[in-house]
């Protein structure tokens, strides 16, 4: 099975390519690449080890605007002066991948699993340690591959008071160097932009060879460059001249004694070139040669770093983006936002709702009519008002909010923050701003998915906004829950809803067992909306409440009244009992409630009251009754509306199937906990 695929959105001409370029993650520990890769990845991750042996590498495809590459995390490496442990099989699949030359077959560990050699080097550099890195940098510059460095922990230097020109190091380094604050998604998005059209113009670095007053003092310089171009030995090694001279010159781990292996002779030259070298420097030649290295990073670092004051960015900034995207404070952010959206749904909308269509319903309510063109026409205003009900009071300013807090750049960094949450339905962090949406309505939900998913993400998504509880269902559960259960059982009634939702997130990945590309957004800088791209984006993600909504919610209303009109509660009752009676253990009467409860969640509890001749539901119904009705309104089918919704965006077939979905899972679920109530009485 292919690895998995992520997505990051990337201005600029998209690069293709008759096969998927291969890039290499690497650096040292602490760098923050495990940042980036995780970043990138997919909902689920390819890991195998390094000829087999080793620590795993993990592998995984990224979308980059219409292109694909495939990203490979290898283990930390420090460096390649000295060749031990597991870098000397990173070095190999760095040159080589898994077609080894010459001087490697005879090996006891081979490659294990398919591994082409990497086509771009993504060298992840410590901004707080850029001296110690840059060796790095000057060693990978020999390996004669395109490299993109991410000059990474760039805010952790501001506050060291450390500037680091990002450009001028990019000139002296001859690589694009593209600044990263990993741990908060700031500066991905141009990171693996850059990697696409570093694999595009297929550019390596210039080999940054010894200073030249040790390259004229030398001339066993030459001499080992002179074994390393010979053709036989290129040949048998397959690697860079410059990176074989090098290793040759300054190393005896791996390269001196497989030329010794196959080449004694050559071997024998060796050795006499570096004794001759020794002889004239005070220090022995492999480690001259570390030194110069170590001396150039250091100038670089000097030419590239200068003190400041600070970050320059306003202090405001810096402080949300401490709020919004700290690893750990990040989730402090989301809350507020989270909590925002409650307000917004049981305050904000509860006002609207009293102050408007609620004093609409009451207009409408004396009005009974008993002839069939009467019924026909009081089914057509109620789906208006229907509609009304969802439009006036929950979608307009929830989607309002949402679309100022989108504009502003905030919801971008809940989405970061909340991604490897996401992960875990198998989906990303771009659904977070639909779901928030769906704690208000599921119908602007939806319509919201379709802005930020396709594919297989766009079903699952789909299927689990469904689940969540609308402000409706919401109010209901705080109405009776409060009243019957207290404080205690509508926590638990609430807390049901994500277990739920994670539980059907897991059953959902074996029906869509293939991966999508993810998404990962970028991190804008901090904008005042303006009221024309709000309005906009409000009406673009609101129009297909009348076209497609308001059609479906008229239609299922005049079905619903022509079964009233024409008495069929009786027989709706005796055909539901199976449901209501034998398995939810409810009076056979709540069997017209729970189906007409689908044109609008609120209708449920008032045709309850009906159903039972009473609003003192205590009377007639026992605790665990209560619970299970609750229970199955909560997961039960949530509107008309919805369903409507649904079938636009994601077909008649997965329409159906969320809709067997919904009603099996309210079912399983409020069976369990009336099973899990009986026995708590039991026991006590």
């Amino acid at each position: 099975m292919p690895p998995p695929a992520h997505s990051f959105p990337i201005r600029g001409p998209f690069p293709s390519a008759s096969r998927q370029p291969r890039v290499a993650l690497i650096g040292r520990v602490g760098s923050g690449k495990q940042s980036i890769f995780r970043a990138a990845a997919s909902t689920s991750v390819r890991h195998e080890r390094l000829a087999g042996i080793g620590p795993a590498y993990e592998e995984c495809q990224v979308e980059i605007g219409l292109d694909q590459v495939s990203l490979v995390h290898l283990p930390a490496v420090d460096g390649f002066h000295h060749l031990d442990g597991d870098t000397p099989v990173v070095l190999k699949y760095l040159l080589w991948g898994d077609r080894w030359p010459a001087i490697a077959r005879h090996e006891a560990h081979q490659p294990a699993s398919a591994f082409a050699a990497p086509d771009v080097l993504l060298l992840v550099i410590d901004a707080t340690a850029l001296a110690r890195d840059l060796e790095l940098a000057l060693e990978l510059a020999q390996f004669g591959k395109p490299m993109v460095i991410a000059l990474n922990r760039m805010d952790e230097a501001r506050a060291k008071r450390q500037f680091i020109n990002a450009r001028a190091l990019s000139a002296k380094l001859g690589v694009p160097v593209v600044p990263t604050v990993a741990h908060m998604g700031i500066g991905l998005a141009e990171l693996f932009g850059t990697v696409v059209r570093a694999a595009r113009e297929a550019r390596a670095p210039t080999a940054s060879n010894p200073s030249p007053h040790i390259a004229a003092r030398l001339p066993a310089i030459a001499a080992i460059a002179a074994i390393a171009g010979e053709a036989e030995v290129a040949a048998a090694f397959a690697v860079p001249a410059p990176l074989l001279t090098l290793q040759l010159a300054e190393n005896d781990d791996y390269f001196a004694e497989e030329l010794r292996c196959h080449f004694p002779a050559r071997h024998a030259e060796l050795l006499a070139a570096r004794a001759a070298a020794d002889a004239l420097l005070p220090r022995p030649l492999a480690e001259e040669i570390h030194a110069d290295r170590h001396h150039r990073a250091a100038l670089l670092h000097e030419a590239v770093t200068r003190p400041g004051d600070g970050d320059a960015r306003p202090r405001w900034q810096r402080w949300a983006d401490e709020l919004f995207l700290h690893p750990r404070w990040g989730f402090a952010g989301t809350l507020a936002v989270f909590a925002l959206v409650l307000f917004f749904v049981f305050e904000v909308s509860a006002f609207l709702d009293g102050l408007t269509v609620a004093r609409l319903i009451e207009w409408a309510e004396p009005w009974q009519p008993t002839d069939l063109a009467g019924v026909l026409a009081r089914a057509v205003l109620d789906g208006f008002l229907g509609l009304a009900g969802i439009v006036i009071p929950y979608m307009i300013p929830l989607v309002l909010l949402l679309v100022v807090l989108e504009e502003s750049g905030i919801m971008h960094r809940v989405a970061f923050v909340v991604d490897r949450g996401f992960h875990r339905l198998g989906l990303h962090g771009g659904v977070a701003l639909p779901f928030l949406m769906g704690l208000g309505c599921n119908v602007p939900a939806l319509a919201a998915t379709a802005a930020v998913t396709h594919g297989r993400d766009r079903v699952v998504a789909s299927l689990l906004i469904t689940f969540l509880p609308c402000s409706a269902r919401s109010a209901i559960l705080l109405a009776v829950g409060g009243k019957y259960l207290g404080g205690f059982g509508v926590f638990a009634l609430f807390l049901l809803v994500p277990v739920v939702v994670s539980l059907i997130g897991k059953l959902l990945e074996r029906r869509y067992p293939e991966t999508t590309p993810g998404m990962i957004q970028e991190i804008p800088t901090y904008a005042v909306p303006t009221a024309r791209a709000v309005l906009a984006n409000t009406w673009a993600r609101s129009r297909d409440i009348v076209t497609i909504v308001l059609p479906l919610l008229v239609a299922g209303s005049i079905v619903l009244a022509l079964l009233a009109h024409y008495g069929a509660d009786a027989w709706i009752n005796w055909t539901l009992t199976p449901v209501t009676a034998w398995w939810l253990g409810l009076p056979a009467a709540l069997g017209v409630p729970i189906l007409f409860g689908v044109l609008r969640k609120e209708l449920s509890l008032l045709m309850v009251f009906q159903a039972l001749g009473t609003q003192e539901l205590a009377g007639v119904l026992d605790t665990v009754q209560i619970v299970t009705f609750l229970v199955f309104l909560t997961f039960y089918v949530p509107c008309v509306s919805t369903f409507a919704m649904m079938l636009k965006l994601i077909g008649r077939r997965e329409a159906a199937f969320s809709l067997a979905l919904s009603i099996g899972a309210a079912l399983a679920v409020a069976a369990a906990a009336r099973w899990l109530m009986t026995v708590s009485q039991w026991a006590t």
